[in-house]
């Protein structure tokens, strides 16, 4: 090869100017064929014997060259190959049912809670995610959640982690409960049969709320096999609750739970300012929202009406109804009759005050549950996994302690459990599962949980529930 020297290239190689491509095919191909071809980005690659002479005029820069037309240069280039390609190539495959698209795509429980807001029409979503008043202590208890500081244990062997856990006396898959709610076929057409399922397919126990829209009996019959309890309010009528409790027993309910904290109402301003009324009724509003949502409104329309099955005909408002079963008379007293009408387990849920906890043990309470109803009741309530420590102090070993109100995640559940917490009761994150996919979204909550709860106590360095400790969390 014939490599002149002139000055002025190696100037120009030294102070780093590209080095001049002279590759004859390069030369006579047009601007897109240059960018195609082999010698495009590497001038000179394979083909040093086609340089021109007067352009490398110093042995820097015919050097230069090698190492740009080599495939260790900076400025190396190619098209790739189909075989280098094809391994990257892996596209998910296409899921045409909707619901276990959405499903899918959750990664968090928060993540089934945004595509919920979209899928319902906004009364429906705000009943669930709404509280009382200035919803100070719906957003309390997240705000206690987020402040919990984890205090890991290492070097533990925790390949092998068991998060099952004791709920009043028999074994659960995870220390979890399906909490009562009301009015769930509102949420979805399928309602209670779709969330009893999905507990009874996780092992988790299921609660059916007396505000329920599926029967003692359908629910009973959809998963027979499941643990299953039943939440009671004292109402008015005495003989209407003696009768739901014998219904319970006849079909299997393992557990009564009485719910304490609503002698009347709490004043939801979403449910007043959206004019929730049950069933929905059409007004210009909810026409105007169901255009957004027809397939909410074809499944309402399109299957049985939404009624509640513990009740008669009733249409009015869910506070309208509240202040008409509730009452608000009710004492101790009441609790103790409700114990010896009960031969089954009996748990006091609404519990705030350490002297109340006492009470309901006391009188034969199985469980106690620390629960400002979610927000739902009265605001400014205490935060109830804050009360944790001190109820667990108080009670003892005499009765277990449950928690709800705000848990979204497996850490969430952990904190508590660490606290003192015997089991976590779940509302709404079950609630934003059913709303964003069905039944399928119901079971993405459980695969969720079940992942968080698993990899948080191989974290801390646990590898029972019963390893977790007050030691391992502080509340910031």
């Amino acid at each position: 090869m014939n490599t002149a020297l002139s000055g002025s290239s190696h100037a120009g190689a030294m102070s780093g100017t590209r080095v001049v491509n002279t590759c004859s095919q390069w030369k006579s191909a047009s601007p897109r064929g240059r960018s195609m071809c082999c010698h495009a980005a590497a001038p000179g690659r394979d083909c040093l014997t086609h340089m021109d002479a007067t352009e490398f005029d110093n042995p820097i820069t015919w050097m230069h060259a090698l190492v740009m037309q080599s495939p260790g240069g900076s400025d190396y280039r190619q098209l790739p190959r189909w075989s280098e390609l094809s391994p990257l190539l892996q596209p998910k495959p296409l899921v045409l049912n909707g619901d276990r698209r959405r499903a899918q795509r959750a990664t968090t429980v928060s993540d089934l809670r945004a595509i919920a807001r979209r899928r319902v029409p906004r009364a429906v979503y705000d009943y669930v995610a709404g509280g009382a008043e200035l919803e100070a202590s719906a957003a309390r208890a997240r705000a206690a959640l987020e402040s919990v500081e984890f205090v890991p244990r290492v070097l533990r062997d925790v390949s092998a982690v068991d998060p099952s856990g004791s709920l009043l006396g028999r074994s659960a898959s995870l220390p979890v409960v399906f909490a009562p709610t009301g009015f769930t076929r509102m949420m979805h057409h399928e309602g209670e049969l779709a969330v009893a399922r999905a507990a009874g397919a996780a092992g988790l126990p299921y609660s059916l709320s007396t505000m329920g829209t599926t029967s003692l009996e359908a629910v009973a019959e959809v998963i027979p096999g499941c643990r299953r309890w039943f939440q009671l309010y004292l109402w008015n009528d005495r003989s209407r609750s003696r009768d739901l409790m014998q219904r319970a027993h006849e079909t299997g309910y393992e557990a009564l739970i009485l719910t304490v904290d609503t002698p009347v109402a709490g004043m939801r301003l979403r449910d007043v300012r959206n004019g929730l009324t049950i069933p929905p009724s059409l007004s210009w509003r909810t026409i105007a929202d169901g255009a957004r949502h027809p397939h909410w409104w074809f499944n309402l329309l399109t299957t049985p009406p939404l009624s509640f099955a513990s009740l008669s005909n009733w249409r009015g408002t869910a506070a309208e109804l509240a202040n008409q079963l509730f009452d608000p008379s009710v004492t101790v007293d009441d609790l103790a009759w409700l114990r010896s009408e009960w031969s089954g387990k009996l748990i006091v849920k609404g519990v705030q005050s350490i002297d109340d906890a006492r009470t309901a043990v006391e009188v034969g309470a199985d469980a106690v549950v620390i629960s400002n109803h979610g927000g739902r009741q009265l605001d400014r309530s205490r935060t109830p996994l804050e009360a944790i420590p001190e109820f667990a102090e108080a009670i003892g070993g005499r009765a277990e302690l449950m928690v709800d109100g705000g848990f979204l995640s497996g850490s969430d559940i952990i904190a508590a459990l660490c606290l003192g917490a015997h089991g976590v009761l779940i509302g709404r994150a079950y609630l934003y599962g059913l709303m964003a996919a069905g039944e399928t979204g119901v079971r993405r909550v459980t695969e969720l949980l079940t992942h968080e709860i698993r990899t948080t106590m191989q974290l801390l360095g646990a590898t029972t529930v019963k390893e977790l400790s007050p030691a391992m969390v502080r509340l910031r």
